[in-house]
């Protein structure tokens, strides 16, 4: 173990246990500078990000994204799992906690700026976090093992502003506020789902790297709490995996959807697909044709049928000219 702590992280630049609990920890040292600085910035990166959001400017939302307030609180979870500090551990929840709740109020007292919640399906900010998938974890992982890694070492601190805009946080929550305020819940939910699969991630290899760092504590006693803290963390990684992997194959059944929809639309005399957009367990497929007419739609049914595509994926058309129509 000493020696992959040495390679990992070398003595002289790793930082000791009080520098990075000095860092992370709203419960101790400077409490009223820290608390006052968290709580600024955070309201500043949700208005940022709630704004980016609505006017689908990814510009505006990577901003939000450097600013990354909730990250403090995330690494002193894992910090407090790992040296089984309860105080660290519960005041960092609370943070993270509270914390999460500031991006999705600003996003419903700014949902009433969306003219038409309609335009929230072509928004590439909004779909970009309402349907996470297996790869989001992955990346959420490494993200996460990199920002622990920077995190503990002196000489890693310039790659923390890349950290923060590698991973996603405030953004998914202002989505998620936003999409509650217009009504669209299946959004919602895949947002919150985002964001608590990237805190999970980033939890999980955040207290994997502070082990290997040697911030654990030696006592056998609170090794066997830090113990059950990791089989508890790790089963509920594998929960939130579960959507993950179903959304990912959502969006598999998607392409599938399209491409069938584009050999049907052969017929049509010169109908093509312009957009496909997914989300919860369905898609929107827009579609233009020539005076809006479009081929016998139980072959569209039969066809996706045949090709895989289940009975509760559901299926809709928007056609130009012409109006939103579900395939049966």
């Amino acid at each position: 173990m000493t020696d992959i702590r040495e390679l990992l992280v070398p003595e002289r630049q790793r930082k000791t246990f009080d520098s990075l609990n000095e860092a992370v920890n709203y419960g101790e040292g400077e409490v009223l500078s820290k608390r006052s600085g968290f709580v600024i910035m955070l309201a500043l990166s949700s208005l940022i990000a709630a704004a980016g959001v609505i006017n689908d400017s990814t510009a505006t939302v990577i901003g939000a994204m450097i600013i990354a307030p909730l990250a403090t609180p995330i690494h002193g979870v894992a910090l407090g799992i790992v040296s089984t500090r309860r105080g660290l551990l519960g005041n960092s929840l609370v943070w993270l906690l509270g914390g999460a709740c500031v991006p999705v109020l600003l996003g419903l007292a700014l949902a009433f700026t969306v003219a038409d919640p309609a335009d929230l399906a072509k928004n590439s900010e909004v779909i970009g976090r309402t349907s996470p998938g297996l790869l989001d974890l992955v990346a959420a992982i490494a993200t996460g093992l990199a920002g622990a890694w920077a995190m503990c070492r002196t000489d890693l601190s310039a790659v923390l502003p890349g950290v923060a805009i590698a991973i996603s946080l405030v953004p998914p929550l202002a989505v998620a506020g936003v999409c509650l305020g217009v009504g669209e819940f299946s959004f919602a939910l895949g947002a919150t789902v985002l964001f608590a699969s990237n805190v999970l991630a980033l939890i999980a290899a955040g207290s994997l790297v502070y082990t290997l760092a040697g911030y654990r504590s030696s006592s056998s006693t609170v090794g066997r709490t830090r113990i059950r803290a990791y089989a508890l963390l790790t089963m509920l990684t594998v929960v939130i995996a579960i959507p993950l992997a179903l959304n990912s194959w959502i969006v598999q059944l998607s392409a599938v959807a399209q491409e069938t929809t584009e050999t049907w639309l052969e017929d049509s005399g010169g109908g093509e697909v312009t957009d496909i957009q997914w989300h919860g367990t369905g898609a929107v497929i827009w579609i233009q044709t020539p005076g809006g007419d479009i081929p016998d739609l139980s072959e569209l049914g039969a066809e996706l049928t045949q090709r895989g595509v289940p009975d509760f994926f559901d299926v809709k058309l928007n056609v130009t000219p012409g109006s939103d129509i579900t395939v049966p």
